[in-house]
């Protein structure tokens, strides 16, 4: 079992009519300075610094306000679940925060490319990505589609297909970088380049299911996954147990452990520290009134 230390809530400055906190973390960048957190029920991004505790802000990406009783909210967010570090590209230097939703309905397939300077701060304006048909084309391959990673390594774009109770398939979705890129700055269609499917095994009869990833610079990539009660993407359900894991570059899975307790993990950042990984994790507190956290955790660079 892997033990999870607590580095702090995710509570924001001032936020006027908004709670006081980010619950909803469901992925998590840390390009330098600053960590960013998307929320699946939000329409803005989080943003904390690296170092401390000091609450962080929120950076608008959509326009627009959301309902506040919870199945409203449900029905018309965004469901922001992924988002992953940038290579330089393009008129971004210094690489750039590409954040998607999870395409799980029609209103859920739109994405914001976020452009970072060399301390990994946002500059400019959020430009807004229609994602709807890139994502389309995955309609064919997953009955029940439910994007809830992003990983941009080794020149691919790799989107993580989260499986439930139902659609027990965890995949790697693959893609040229240059060319989802493009794509998806068109509003174009691409195909993927191969998926590469994932048994995790289940918990107590419900399967183990991805819910974010990141990249490691020598190809490999950390990922997370939760066994939740649930036997579709936009139902949630009681959280069984959760696991940290490690999958190679061809996405066979050289680690997997589970995580003591039970907390809902949906976004990671790793880094290689010699003969271990340093990881950050973010949960999803699956109630707007109460703070989601970020823990970190080391495990074997195996």
């Amino acid at each position: 079992m892997l033990s999870l230390t607590k580095i702090r809530t995710l509570d924001l400055a001032a936020t006027g009519d908004m709670p006081p906190h980010l619950s909803a973390a469901s992925g998590l960048a840390c390009p330098g300075a600053f960590f960013y957190v998307v929320a699946d029920d939000e329409l803005h991004l989080g943003v904390f610094p690296a170092a401390g505790t000091a609450p962080g802000h929120l950076l608008r990406l959509f326009a627009g306000e959301l309902p506040t009783a919870k199945a409203e909210r449900k029905r018309h967010k965004p469901d922001l679940e992924a988002i992953a570090q940038l290579p330089p590209f393009g008129d971004c230097p210094h690489g750039a925060l590409l954040a998607l939703g999870s395409g799980s309905e029609r209103n859920r397939r739109r994405g914001a490319l976020l452009r970072l300077d060399a301390h990994g701060a946002i500059v400019g304006a959020p430009r807004i990505v229609d994602a709807a048909s890139m994502i389309a084309g995955l309609d064919r391959h997953f009955p029940n589609l439910n994007i809830e990673g992003a990983v941009a390594i080794d020149g691919e774009l790799r989107l993580l297909q989260r499986a439930n109770k139902q659609h027990r398939r965890n995949a790697i979705v693959r893609y040229s970088l240059a060319l989802a890129l493009d794509a998806l700055q068109r509003g174009a269609a691409i195909e993927p380049s191969n998926i590469d499917t994932i048994d995790l095994g289940v918990i107590d009869g419900v399967p183990l299911s991805l819910t974010d990833g990141a990249g490691l610079s020598d190809g490999r990539m950390v990922f997370t996954a939760v066994a939740e009660d649930t036997a579709d993407s936009y139902n949630d359900g009681a959280c069984l147990g959760a696991a940290i894991g490690i999958a190679a570059r061809d996405g066979t899975v050289t680690f997997l452990d589970r995580i003591d307790g039970c907390h809902k993990v949906e976004g990671v950042s790793a880094r290689i520290d010699g003969d271990s990984l340093r990881l950050i994790l973010v949960t999803d507190a699956d109630d707007r009134a109460v703070p989601a956290s970020l823990f970190g955790i080391t495990i074997p660079n195996v």
